[in-house]
């Protein structure tokens, strides 16, 4: 029961569309366009991911209020090292202009957020099992 959890580290980064481009179309766009873009600059990376936001209507009001982003892109990152000095280009290093371009075709890029994370999953059948003894 004492096998260690593999770490992961995450940089999260919540982006907003551009304004006048519909949700289908910023989907669209990032998946055919940018994220191919993005990829050839991510050599590092363990996963590259997308989670889109989909609002629903409140339980209370009925009311599916629009979301601040659209998008989390998930960096993943197994080697804390490799996650550092991604995380330290990041934030004090302008992008490529390839990828600035390109952005600005698809995001608001005033809403740019840079979150980090480090994730640690518990193995729930080992446990149970483990419990079960």
């Amino acid at each position: 029961m004492t096998e260690q959890a593999a770490t992961i580290y995450k940089i999260l980064l919540p982006m907003k569309r551009k304004p006048g481009l519909s949700t289908q179309e910023f989907r669209e766009y990032y998946e055919n366009h940018h994220a191919p873009l993005a990829a050839k600059y991510s050599g590092a990376l363990l996963r590259y991911v997308r989670t889109y936001l989909e609002p629903h209507p409140h339980p209370e009001t009925g009311e599916a209020t629009e979301p601040p982003y659209d998008v989390i892109t998930e960096l993943w990152f197994d080697d804390e090292a490799t996650y550092r000095s991604t995380l330290q280009y990041l934030t004090t290093t302008k992008m490529s202009p390839e990828i600035v371009e390109d952005e600005k075709r698809l995001f608001d890029r005033s809403s740019f957020c840079i979150l980090t994370t480090v994730e640690r999953e518990t193995d729930l059948d080992a446990v149970r099992e483990a419990l079960k003894s």
